[in-house]
């Protein structure tokens, strides 16, 4: 009779759902409990995450990167977690650690942390707190303290007319000059023009040029120039006036100086090194190099021609003799000790036209020989730039930003076709001139204008290259 009930009693299924639902309401609390403060908790930690992201970056924006004091480092990155970690729902807001390490201009910082959750069902999980924790980590190199040398060329082919219609029209306001200037797109400045005295009959080729309103292309790099330090130019920073260099200065919250130096058959300081509003003032002194008359740069003291052809433009020499006044580079920082970087801008059109020694003198190979004689002992050579002085010059930690303002071809002209053209094919963007100035230059500082080009924008964007600096989350 027992063993029969018993096993009516096993065989028996009604209410067997509430009673699995009763067996199973205690893990199925559980895991939603575990499940609901887990999700708050990664939330929070998202939160937390984004609160270190910000804090990193913070730390190395452009003003602290200039900061040599840790501990206020330290203090900023500290204060902006704090803002934006103040979250209902933790034990309490969290104190950050902070790793900060500089590395001569570059800084990286560290963000971690570890909070405390506090979970809505304490009793089921058996714990008051879910603990998450995470790290952000932002690195950036501070624009460095920088001293810039301007090197122009002002030699005469930088008096070549600047686009093709100042091109067309300068040949058309000289067709009656005398014969050696007759029908020229160069606009050279003559002190005794078809050597006699100047006037209204004997005019120079500038004064020509400069009474049509024909612009040349020493005009447009004393436009850019200008842009570069004296402005206007449109900053972001409020309350900042002048160029392009102040308003870097500003962002980059660091310190530029600039000097100005002009090149032709030797170096011209126009203006030593200083701040970029002082070197603007002296802008006006950029001037072409004057010459006495057709094939007679220079007259010795009895008024006499030293030498019996023109030539005016020694790139080598003009870098030569500013490499001769930089000092040795620092890294840029506001460390004590340490000095500023040293940059090279030259802008020149890439052809030297200079006098080498009858004996023991080289010229570039593919030159047209023979070489037009100067006088007893010297030679004229027309060849793009020989690099070696750019390779010295890189060597001492100097970086080299190259404007090449692109020779431009004049096939109406004889002296091009036989003296300059086998450098400028297949084009003067791609001949042996380009591609010696862009070895000159440092990398990724080079760029190049071409005809009716805009110079300012070009040596603007150059400058800018060089000047900006950036942050970035690493993690």
């Amino acid at each position: 009779m027992l063993r029969r009930a018993m096993l009516r009693f096993a065989r028996d299924r009604k209410a067997n759902v509430a009673i699995i639902f009763a067996l199973m309401m205690v893990p199925i609390i559980f895991l939603l409990g575990m499940t609901l403060d887990y999700t708050l908790a990664l939330r929070k930690r998202e939160q937390l995450n984004a609160a270190a992201d910000a804090a990193a970056i913070a730390a190395v924006r452009p003003a602290m990167l200039t900061q040599t004091d840790t501990s206020v480092v330290r203090a900023t990155a500290e204060a902006v977690f704090a803002a934006k970690a103040n979250l209902s729902g933790l034990a309490s807001v969290p104190t950050p650690t902070i790793s900060i390490v500089d590395s001569g201009l570059a800084r990286t910082i560290t963000v971690s942390y570890t909070a405390q959750s506090l979970n809505n069902f304490p009793g089921v999980l058996g714990q008051q707190t879910w603990q998450i924790g995470g790290t952000a980590t932002a690195k950036a190199s501070s624009a460095p303290n920088m001293n810039f040398y301007l090197l122009l060329d002002d030699s005469p082919s930088m008096a070549i007319a600047a686009t093709q219609t100042d091109i067309n029209n300068m040949i058309a306001a000289t067709k009656n000059q005398p014969t050696y200037a007759k029908n020229c797109a160069f606009a050279c400045h003559e002190a005794h023009p078809n050597n006699a005295n100047p006037s209204s009959t004997n005019k120079d080729n500038l004064t020509v040029a400069r009474a049509n309103n024909v612009k040349l292309r020493i005009d447009l790099v004393t436009n850019a120039v200008t842009q570069l330090m004296v402005g206007p130019w449109t900053c972001p920073q409020s309350g900042v006036s002048g160029g392009v260099m102040q308003c870097m200065s500003a962002i980059n919250n660091t310190t530029y100086n600039a000097a100005i130096y002009t090149f032709d058959y030797g170096l011209n300081t126009i203006q030593t090194l200083t701040t970029p509003t002082a070197a603007g003032t002296k802008i006006p002194n950029i001037q072409l190099l004057t010459v006495d008359h057709q094939n007679c740069p220079v007259l010795n003291g009895s008024g006499n021609c030293i030498y019996t052809t023109d030539y005016g433009t020694d790139i080598s020499a003009g870098l030569t003799g500013v490499n001769n006044v930089m000092p040795a580079p620092g890294t840029g920082t506001n460390q004590a000790g340490d000095t500023p970087q040293e940059v090279v801008f030259l802008v020149t059109d890439g052809v030297e036209d200079k006098l080498i020694p009858k004996s023991g003198g080289t010229c570039d190979p593919n030159a047209t020989y023979a070489l037009p004689a100067a006088n007893s002992t010297t030679l004229r050579c027309q060849q793009p730039l020989d690099t070696a002085i750019c390779t010295t010059i890189k060597n001492r930690g100097i970086r080299i930003a190259v404007l090449y303002t692109e020779y431009l071809p004049l096939p109406t002209e004889n002296w091009y076709n036989t003296r300059i053209a086998q450098f400028n094919n297949p084009s003067s963007s791609t001949g042996t001139i380009a591609t010696r100035l862009q070895s000159c230059a440092s990398p990724g500082l080079y760029a190049s204008v071409q005809t009716g080009g805009d110079i300012s924008a070009a040596l603007t964007n150059l400058f800018i290259k060089v000047a900006s600096s950036t942050a970035s989350l690493v993690q």
